[in-house]
């Protein structure tokens, strides 16, 4: 790689990154700017005061930890049933369930949506901000099935009297009535408990399905456990009306606080209902050990135990109550535990051990006499149902004791209060946001504007291709606010004024860039075969005809005789600033009609001639590659100081490469912001496949801007009092 070459890398690779052109686009762009960011605040301010605002309310309820309590105290290990223990995020599920949120979707008849009938979008805002918002309250509507698929609308007819009527979107006249009063036709049922509406006014009513109720309930109410296990619950809800959103709170915590209560009471209850059906079981079989034992008695008279026989039966007894309470204590933690688990184990080698203890005993027993031993059996058997009954009578009597006490393991600290200040929208953020945004998107619209427009803004990217830049020419705002009038006045173009810029204001600073213009051709045509200057331009609409004309009026005031040859004989338009017609032109000298002399017209500027176009013919490049249009050239090449040619565009037509062989200077026009450097590039090289040398560039309509400087801007240099 060559020293050139890298320099010329590194010059490319500073220029990727331009932050001062950067900003100077966004100088240049700060109308786009500032009207898209004011647009897009007002619009953030209009969306602030017309959305509805939203309110919040919230509750607060604390779960405690289940323990045993009171029920172990009473009811000893029995007590552990009651001790489960319950996470935040399992009642965080109940009370989202529809169990909870079910009953509160039946009291506050949720499945019924009315609104009033608002126009779409800024309706609601409008009313509100107006304060005519009306007002209905419906508590029961009913309908058949079949008809869920209409739309209905309740239409106040008297607001003296408060009645209405329903109306389905079909038209049809469902049912009539007044508030406070049940309406009925067929299966459809209306209850409409509040009205406050003008005449009228229209409503429109739907029915949802439960499901979809409780499920707009879930996107509205938000739970959340405050901080890590504290058993601390924050329930919210949000809606438009605080009373509403305050009692729908209020509901799912007081449903949910019931059902945990009637939970915790049905634990005691479910264990209550099982004892008390064993109770009588148990006491059968009391009565029928006693009415054994003393059967047994009276047919044996009454017989006593012996001293060792009563030790015997005091053991026995208590083994069995060991072993009873055993298999109280089995029952529970095979809820809880399978039998791999070490305590159920324990319990098993425990029961083990008492078994083999009573069979020990039992042996020692039938060592006993058979009066004895059958008298020690009978009264083991009435002394353990005894103990069993008394225990469990003990047992009915505290489960009774602990379901009449039940609370639970919830409480309500805070109940639901909704806050006066709204929650959103959040006004002040919508506006900066929207002010922003608005900001961002004019900024990256003028940003993106900049990077896909390739139009040449720089003389420099011309020069690059080789070609001189004879003169930058300004954008006239005279010119500009001419041309404007002339279209909002809808004349068309043969009926236009005259105007021609040299003439009207000579101290333009467009003027007098082409005077600088005059001052360069001097030279340059010094060394040119002709006096004939052509005009061109590599598309339509560069302004090579304002370049023409009063380039020509500029050249004529310094004392030169010029003519202005209009050589576009398809769309030329160059009579029209001097008031002439287009007839007995260019095109009918060169089909022979009239000849040169008859074709020359006065401009109205001294020193100053035009031909202009003449008749449109059907083969405009055939004519001039006639030897009339070269004997014209001739003859005016020496009848005049100065020939300047206005031509059509190279790259719509071939009309400037014939024509440029019979010229000694050719120049192109190019406009700022509209021709790229790829279309310069291309019209030159269609100029040079005809052999035209192309001598350099009018850099046509340049605007002054930030993102340049004014490096190739002319600066007014004139007298103020003038």
């Amino acid at each position: 790689m060559t020293t050139q070459q890298i320099k010329q890398r590194m010059d490319s690779v500073s220029d990727e990154i331009d932050l001062g052109k950067l900003f100077g686009i966004l100088i240049d762009g700060k109308w786009i700017v500032l009207l898209v960011t004011m647009c897009f605040a007002i619009a953030g301010v209009a969306f602030a005061l017309l959305s509805t605002p939203i309110y919040k309310a919230d509750a607060l309820i604390q779960i405690e930890q289940k323990s045993s309590g009171g029920i172990s105290a009473m009811v000893g290990d029995m007590g552990e049933l009651f001790a489960q223990e319950s996470s935040a995020a399992a009642e965080i599920e109940i009370i989202k369930s529809r169990m909870i949120l079910g009953d509160t979707v039946d009291k506050f008849n949720l499945t019924t949506i009315i609104e009033p009938d608002y126009f779409p979008v800024v309706g609601k805002g409008i009313a509100r901000l107006t304060g005519s918002q009306p007002r209905i309250q419906a508590s029961q509507f009913e309908l058949p099935s079949e008809s869920l698929a209409f739309s209905y609308q309740i239409i106040v007819t008297d607001p003296d009297t408060k009645s209405y009527k329903l109306v389905r979107d079909d038209s049809r006249i469902i049912l009539s009535g007044h508030v406070g009063e049940l309406a009925k036709s067929g299966d459809y049922k209306l209850f409409v408990a509040e009205l406050d509406a003008a005449n009228n006014t229209i409503f429109n009513i739907s029915k949802r399905s439960p499901l979809e109720a409780i499920q707009w309930l879930k996107e509205n109410l938000s739970i959340n456990e405050r901080g890590k296990q504290t058993g601390i619950i924050e329930l919210s809800f949000t809606g438009e009306n605080r009373a509403r959103i305050q009692a729908i709170l209020n509901d799912i915590s007081q449903n949910y606080f019931l059902q945990n209560v009637k939970r915790n009471s049905a634990e005691a209850e479910k264990s209550l209902h099982f004892l008390e059906q064993h109770l009588p079981v148990i006491k059968l079989e009391l009565n029928g050990a006693e009415d054994t034992l003393n059967r047994y008695r009276q047919d044996n008279e009454s017989i006593d135990l012996t001293l060792e026989a009563k030790s015997t039966l005091e053991v026995m007894v208590k083994l069995e109550a060991q072993l009873n309470q055993l298999t109280f204590k089995e029952s529970e933690i095979s809820q809880r535990f399978t039998t791999d688990h070490p305590a159920y184990k324990s319990l098993l080698d425990k029961r083990q051990v008492l078994f083999n203890e009573r069979d020990r005993l039992n042996k020692q027993v039938q060592k006993l006499p058979k009066t004895q031993r059958e008298i020690l059996r009978m009264t083991r058997d009435v002394e353990v149902n005894q103990q069993i009954y008394i225990q469990l009578l003990n047992k009915v009597q505290e489960l009774n004791i602990i379901k009449a006490g039940t609370v639970g393991n919830v409480r309500i600290l805070d109940s639901a209060q909704a806050f006066e200040r709204v929650v959103k929208p959040k006004k002040a953020l919508i506006v900066v946001l929207a002010t922003l945004l608005g900001g961002m998107f004019s900024v990256a619209f003028v940003l993106l504007k900049a990077a896909l427009n390739k139009g040449v803004e720089n003389p420099a990217d011309i020069e690059e291709l080789g070609l001189s830049v004879y003169a930058s020419i300004p954008k006239s705002v005279l010119q500009s606010e001419f041309i404007t009038k002339q279209r909002k006045s809808g004349k068309n173009k043969n009926k236009q004024a005259k105007m021609i810029l040299a003439e009207s204001n000579p101290a333009d600073l467009s003027i007098e860039a082409l005077r600088g213009l005059r001052t360069s051709l001097h030279f340059a045509m010094l060394e040119a075969k002709n006096n004939v200057l052509m005009i061109s331009g590599p598309a339509p609409n560069v302004g090579k005809t304002f370049v023409s004309i009063n380039f020509t009026a500029v050249v004529a005031k310094a004392g030169k005789k010029v003519l202005l040859i209009d050589a576009d004989m398809r769309k030329g338009y160059l009579h029209q600033p001097f008031g002439l017609k287009a007839e007995s032109g260019l095109s009918d000298y060169l089909i022979g009609a009239v000849e040169h002399s008859a074709v020359v017209k006065s401009a109205g500027v001294e020193n100053m001639h035009i031909i202009t176009r003449g008749q449109i013919p059907p083969n405009p490049s055939e004519l001039l590659m006639h030897q009339r249009f070269k004997e014209l050239v001739e003859w005016a090449e020496q009848n005049y100081d100065l020939v300047i040619i206005d031509t059509p565009p190279v790259l719509a037509v071939t009309d400037p490469s014939i024509i440029g062989r019979h010229v000694g200077t050719a120049l192109m026009v190019t406009r700022y912001g509209k021709n790229t450097v790829k279309e310069i590039e291309i019209a030159r090289s269609r100029f040079e496949q005809s052999g035209v040398n192309v001598k350099g560039v009018i850099f046509n309509a340049v605007e002054k801007k930030a993102s340049y400087g004014d490096a190739y801007y002319s600066y007014k240099y004139s007298n103020d009092n003038a």
